[in-house]
């Protein structure tokens, strides 16, 4: 059985590489608000109602939520490594952690679940996770003396390009996820700035995958 200060150093590497890309995209989001605002011809006493939605969303909301999915991935990870990760137990596990995982997503959240897309929404964020997972178990099983989440990709991806097709499959789930609301508004319930919204997170997705395509680089430099 792997010795459990492996798993607690490769947990603990991956939880805080996913709490810095966490706290980037916050930060560019805090941005994003303000230079959106400044450019729209908007109401003037609409304009703070929408800012003050969106940093509840993005800086209180999507904080508690995106900590409570990293944590439940890493965990997931951790139980089938622990456990074995079979597909039976691979498959219970994800049902029976699916739905909370879902209920740290602010588009989830904030989504009409009775809009004839909104299963498609769910198929598509399960996806997610369920590679998510997996890229978790190919992680943090790994014995090999390694001191950061640099060290930790290279030994896990061998190559650039496996690193590479493995980020991609993440990155295309959540621009499909993106695209998908952003072609049936509808399916967001926001109370103010729809429009606002799905500019900011199609931006926000768009500078997250550029930081994470550039960091690749740099780790297999």
């Amino acid at each position: 059985m792997l010795k459990l200060n492996h798993l607690e150093r490769n947990y603990n590497i991956l939880k805080d590489e996913m709490i810095q890309r966490m706290n980037n995209a916050l930060d560019y989001g805090k941005k994003l608000i303000d230079t959106e605002l400044k450019a729209g011809l908007l109401n003037p006493v609409i304009k703070p109602l929408i800012k003050t939605f969106y940093e509840s969303w993005s800086n209180k909301n999507a904080k508690v939520g995106t900590l409570k999915q990293i944590n439940i991935t890493l965990n997931c990870g951790k139980l089938l490594v622990q456990n074995g990760a079979n597909e039976d137990k691979f498959n219970i596990v994800i049902e029976d952690n699916f739905q909370e995982y879902l209920e740290g997503d602010q588009t989830y959240i904030h989504c009409d679940k009775k809009n004839k897309k909104f299963k498609t929404l769910l198929e598509i964020n399960k996806k997610l996770f369920i590679i998510q997972v997996n890229d978790v178990i190919k992680m943090i099983q790994t014995k090999e003396d390694v001191n950061n989440y640099d060290e930790l990709t290279r030994v896990v991806f061998k190559t650039k390009k496996e690193a590479y097709d493995a980020l991609i499959k993440n990155i295309d789930y959540n621009d499909e996820a993106i695209t998908l609301v952003e072609n049936n508004p509808n399916l967001l319930k926001v109370p103010i700035g729809k429009k606002i919204i799905l500019r900011l997170l199609r931006k926000g997705f768009e500078y997250t995958k550029k930081e994470l395509l550039e960091y690749l680089d740099i780790i297999y430099t």
